[in-house]
């Protein structure tokens, strides 16, 4: 077993001890890059460099007996929607082609701190805009378990490092789903904390209402230290919470007893792989058979999520995207550019890909004068009703247990020509994001060759009662395998 398929808190316990050196870790995962990463497409950007000198300072502090953090040593791939001082990040779009941050994102610079090793750069859809990372200007990311199957969207480069043992740690971003979608798909663990527990300075906004950093690791507890890592105030972020910082992994228990778990009739509808609700209905089970309590919830608004996500989230990108014009920086249409009007129009039609030319059309659309009331304000509307549901059903329990997606990983190619098919991969997990509540997926076993994996929800700011739902059950299905 190699050092890169070692779980963070075995690395940070054998660093600690002197039994390894954290220049020794950096050189396992970059082999396992050089090894796999041309047939899986994980990264877009390499910072072997850097990751060595961190190393090296690691191993120096090491030698002096300071105290380090747990996350020391270890390293992490950070996905390039999330801007890293110094070092190219592209959003996986050409539009963005050649740009370098003058600043880390607080998450970022919060991992640097702690004396993690940042890896490199992962690949996505462009500006998170996609469920299964084929919408990436750099081509697909592969799914670790099968190359001619998608890895999830957008944050699939990040998962599959983590999945391949190309990174320990990985932090990607979660606009409807896409660090738990990718989770799923690839058999890792993924967690999207409360909307404005971590910072969103330094993330390319997509949808800002919306937008949540979130991390992956190959279990719970190390997920949960990557979490604490990266939740903190900040306030160069309006939005973010000032709350005192969690300290998630020493909290990490397996206890069930008392729990309440609620189980929600519109999640499993006809149209769900009848496979995977086998394997969560199955999940649901053992916990219920080792002290949890089981509640049916009612969620009546979740058949208008997708409708609603889709048209909050395109009309904040339309919006958000605007900068990106040629003048500032990134790419600038040259050839047969006349005027200004035409630099534009050229710039970004070259500059970005087919899926965000759609969703700045449509996002346009929906705040045009005549169709804001009709659409936007609408959605918002429904929004807040979907928050409503949520926060009724844990009046009467403690989390929540979904699917994350109604299918398994698809074929790539296989529908890039049918666009709402695509969206309605997100069907299980945009609601939280609406209502800006915390959510994992974590791996309940296999179909064939691919992972299944379940959603636990919880309530805002109770990120803890899901890691530790989620620690009881890893503990359990790992002691019935």
């Amino acid at each position: 077993m190699e050092l890169c398929d070692h779980s963070a808190a075995e690395l940070g316990r054998k660093l600690r001890s002197k039994e390894i050196s954290a220049k020794e870790i950096a050189g396992s995962v970059l082999k396992r890059i050089e090894e796999k990463d041309k047939q899986y497409n994980a990264f877009i950007t390499l910072t072997d460099e850097l990751a060595l000198k961190q190393a090296e300072e690691v191993d120096k502090k090491i030698s002096q007996n300071e105290n380090l953090s747990p996350l020391a040593g270890i390293p992490v791939a950070i996905k390039d929607n999330i801007c890293t001082k110094g070092i190219a990040t592209t959003c996986g779009s050409k539009i963005l082609e050649g740009y370098i941050p003058p600043y880390s994102s607080t998450a970022v610079q919060n991992l640097i701190d702690d004396g993690a090793l940042i890896i490199g750069k992962t690949n996505l859809d462009q500006f998170g805009m996609g469920s299964s990372t084929e919408n990436s200007h750099f081509g697909p990311t592969k799914n670790p378990h099968n190359p001619e199957y998608v890895p999830g969207g957008s944050s699939g480069g990040s998962a599959t490092a983590v999945a391949l043992g190309e990174s320990v740690l990985a932090i990607g971003t979660d606009t409807g789903g896409s660090v738990r979608m990718p989770a799923a798909f690839c058999g890792v663990v993924g967690m999207k904390p409360t909307y404005g527990r971590i910072s969103r300075y330094g993330v390319v906004a997509y949808a800002s209402s919306l937008d949540q950093v979130g991390g992956f690791g190959r279990n719970v507890g190390d997920t949960a230290l990557v979490l604490d890592s990266i939740c903190s105030y900040d306030k160069n972020d309006s939005t973010s919470a000032n709350l005192p910082k969690p300290n998630f992994y020493p909290s990490l228990k397996p206890d069930l007893k008392n729990l309440k778990i609620g189980l929600p009739k519109e999640y499993f509808v006809e149209g769900i792989d009848t496979r995977i609700k086998e394997k969560i209905l199955a999940a649901v089970k053992l916990l219920e058979e080792n002290g949890a309590e089981v509640h049916e919830v009612f969620l009546p608004h979740t058949k208008y999520a997708i409708s609603t996500y889709y048209l909050i989230a395109t009309a904040e990108a339309s919006s958000n995207l605007a900068r990106f014009d040629g003048v500032r920086f990134g790419y600038r249409a040259k050839e047969d550019v006349t005027d200004l009007t035409t630099m534009y129009e050229k710039t970004r039609s070259e500059g970005f890909g087919k899926e965000v030319i759609r969703r700045i059309m449509l996002g346009s659309y929906v705040l045009s004068a005549g169709y804001y009331d009709a659409y936007y304000l609408k959605a918002q509307k429904v929004r807040a009703l979907i928050q409503h549901d949520l926060e009724s059903a844990f009046e009467k329990v403690d989390c929540i247990i979904t699917p994350v997606t109604p299918t398994l990983p698809f074929k790539i190619g296989e529908k890039n020509e049918d666009p709402l098919q695509m969206y309605l991969e997100d069907i299980f997990t945009v609601s939280l994001n609406l209502a800006g509540l915390p959510g994992i997926s974590l791996n309940c076993g296999y179909v064939n060759e691919f992972p299944v994996g379940f959603q636990i929800i919880g309530k805002a700011f109770d990120e803890t009662t899901i890691l530790n739902t989620a620690y009881a059950y890893e503990q359990l299905h790992s002691n019935n395998k």
